[in-house]
């Protein structure tokens, strides 16, 4: 009976976060952006990859990107409209397998949460066009912000500073 109990109430709770998932990203839906396209001329637009992540909110595999070995001076625009998102001196190696930063360009980006997993997470958005970017957590460099954006490469393109 006790087996029963625990199980209905694990039940019970990993089916109210499916509700609440769904109710985050249909107010996430609802937000205006300078930069908006209908579905199929974002598809245009995008690989399939590209779509999947900035659009769906899909995640790329881990250590997938090119951009986690750039070193040198630039900036990581968005890859659907090109707004300045982060700079590579605000990058460092979290182990993660994505890209991270401990801050982002004032004003590139924009936050919202999600519960897809069954907890609550910062997500973070492109600020133009309302793309999904990746998660922003606590667990960032101590001596910065304390903050680590994690950022799909794929959502991402890097401009070198000229």
């Amino acid at each position: 009976m006790k087996k029963f109990l625990i199980l209905s109430l694990m039940a019970t709770f990993l089916f109210s976060c499916n509700g609440n998932a769904q109710k985050d990203s249909t107010k996430e839906s609802s937000k205006s952006y300078e930069v908006t396209k209908s579905k199929e001329e974002w598809k245009a637009e995008l690989t399939s990859q590209e779509y999947a992540v900035l659009r769906e909110a899909a995640t790329e595999r881990p250590y997938s990107s090119d951009l986690l070995d750039i070193k040198e001076p630039g900036t990581f625009v968005c890859a659907a409209c090109g707004n300045e998102l982060y700079e590579n001196e605000h990058k460092f190696e979290s182990g993660t397998g994505w890209p991270s930063f401990d801050r982002a360009i004032e004003g590139g980006v924009a936050y919202g949460s999600d519960s897809k997993l069954g907890y609550q997470r910062d997500e973070v958005h492109c600020a133009k066009c309302g793309g999904h970017l990746g998660h922003v957590f606590n667990d960032g460099p101590r001596e910065t912000t304390g903050k680590r954006h994690c950022i799909n490469g794929v959502a991402m393109d890097f401009e070198p500073k000229k």
